[in-house]
């Protein structure tokens, strides 16, 4: 069901959008025998009714969400059923063919008349039957509750009251309100249904990167992305540069395109004074108008925890108009990071955000790691803090190696999305606030400094890891890269031969002296 927030159209409505002169409730014959203090909202059904009279369409929007019962005043019931009973015909919703309908039940003048009828047609606002049928729904649910309240309260206070008596009848007050809930709110449980041919064919074999290549995605759409690295490493200094270029402002980062995007709300959950600075470093006066227009900052803690309203993010998004958003980082955000029902309450609302079509970006920190951990090992998923369940819901995870301080920190893909990018070197330059990718480990470069004997796929691996002992997967990847290079025409292939009595040859890739014009 559409929430009511922040979603209205920009109509205004009051009384002058409905005159009262010909209406019952200016006689008092819509209300008569119901109390007036009840939650209420005559004028939000006034909206429905008379933009599904104006859009027969609209009926079918509608009836999702609401009963006839949720109407508050009788008369509002028997139009509603009269303009049900036109959609089941297929006829006409018009004010002329509901005054018809109505005159052939007997309830055209309990309703109003002609002249009701056509003011709420020609006074409702255009485009906002399910906002407004979400108020009608949420206040009839407020007004069950209080039936609900008033027979428990009678059966407290009766002379001779049993408990075990009055506990039974609020058991069946609750278990009435929960098939009420699921009733009335038949739009909230078909809003996300889809039949199964639909679903399985609807979804693209392969997501648009947000960040990456076809193929080769570091972060892709539907998809969020965990940036995961000790203090200092420089997560936010990438963070910031993955706002910029979604805003338009950079192309790339790290080497890989950037898709830009609409508009980006970064949660500075984190010290948000120290990210200002470092943003202003970087930003210029010419970015005022994109700075103002697309990029919104949450300073501090969330209004709420995500365990008790895990729909909070996507609430945040929708209020701000954002297609992305960056939290900065978890553990702020995050009661308990090692408790997996606070695991599982933020996969919910990372969930909620991604099925509406936003964008997620994470910040996260690495386990502590103890005295004798060293530092070219090879850092895995069960490094990353906190319960499994944060890393089980991601798309992506990105891993920092390195120390604060540390002149070049490495890359690792930990969890991938198709093919694995890295280990990549990478040197910040904060006072800039860009990131690049050391070459001295690039493999066109490390072949030319080979010179004429050239380098094997497990050599080249050893260099890029940094292990004596590189596992097969890492070899692998470094000869599509060295297969790679050979189709650009940047080298040639000697390959090698099998092992035998005197042992065997390894393939060797050499530079070529100029690159190779291709032909496809």
């Amino acid at each position: 069901m559409p929430k009511p927030t922040g979603t209205a159209p920009t109509t205004t409505l009051s009384a002058a959008h409905f005159p009262h002169s010909s209406t019952p409730e200016a006689t008092g014959g819509m209300f008569t025998g119901m109390p007036m203090n009840m939650p209420r909202n005559p004028e939000a059904e006034k909206a429905v009714l008379g933009e599904c009279m104006f859009r027969m369409e609209a009926i079918d929007e509608v009836r999702q969400l609401i009963e006839p019962s949720d109407f508050y005043a009788p008369a509002h019931t028997a139009i509603w059923q009269a303009l049900l009973e036109l959609r089941r015909q297929g006829a006409p919703t018009d004010p002329i063919a509901l005054t018809h309908q109505l005159r052939r039940t007997g309830d055209l003048q309990r309703v109003g008349g002609p002249a009701y009828l056509h003011a709420m047609a020609t006074g409702a606002p255009v485009g906002g039957a399910e906002y407004y049928a979400g108020i009608v729904r949420q206040l009839a649910d407020l007004r069950a509750m209080h039936s609900m309240a008033v027979r428990v309260l009678q059966g407290v206070t009766a002379e001779g009251a049993d408990p075990e008596e009055v506990r039974a009848l609020v058991n069946t007050a609750v278990q009435e309100l929960a098939v009420r809930s699921r009733h009335s709110a038949g739009g909230r449980l078909q809003q996300y249904a889809e039949d199964g041919w639909s679903f399985v064919t609807s979804t693209p074999e392969e997501a648009d990167p947000i960040w990456g290549q076809r193929g080769k995605a570091a972060w892709e759409a539907g998809e969020s992305l965990m940036l995961v690295g000790p203090p200092g490493v420089g997560k936010s200094t990438i963070a910031q540069q993955l706002v910029l270029a979604r805003l338009g402002l950079l192309a790339q980062v790290l080497d890989m395109p950037v898709k830009e995007g609409k508009k980006v709300l970064y949660i500075a959950a984190d010290r948000p004074s120290q990210l200002a600075r470092a943003f202003n470093r970087v930003v210029h006066p010419a970015d005022k108008e994109i700075l103002q227009r697309r990029l919104v900052f949450w300073s501090g803690p969330l209004p709420a925890s995500l365990t008790a309203e895990p729909q909070l993010l996507a609430d945040l998004a929708a209020e701000h108009g954002a297609d992305t958003v960056v939290i900065d980082s978890l553990k702020d955000v995050v009661g308990k990071l090692t408790d997996d029902e606070a695991g599982i309450a933020y996969n919910n609302a990372r969930q909620q955000l991604i099925r509406d079509g936003v964008q997620l970006l994470e910040l996260h920190h690495q386990r502590k790691q103890g005295a004798d951990a060293s530092r070219n090992q090879r850092p895995v998923l069960d490094q990353v803090y906190g319960s499994a369940w944060f890393t089980a819901g991601a798309g992506s995870v990105l891993f920092l190696a390195g120390a604060a301080g540390d002149p070049i920190v490495k890359l690792h893909h930990l969890k991938t999305l198709n093919e694995e990018i890295g280990p990549l070197p990478v040197v910040h330059d904060h006072a800039r606030g860009l990131s690049r990718v050391e070459d001295t480990l690039d493999p066109l470069t490390l072949m030319r400094q080979a010179g004429p004997k050239g380098m094997t796929a497990r050599q080249l691996a050893e260099e890029i890891t940094g292990e004596a002992n590189p596992d097969p997967a890492d070899v692998a990847k470094a000869r599509r890269r060295l297969d790679a290079l050979v189709k650009t025409g940047h080298a040639e292939q000697d390959k090698g031969a099998g092992g035998g009595a005197g042992g065997g040859k390894a393939t060797v890739w050499r530079a070529t002296a100029r690159p190779m014009a291709v032909v496809s």
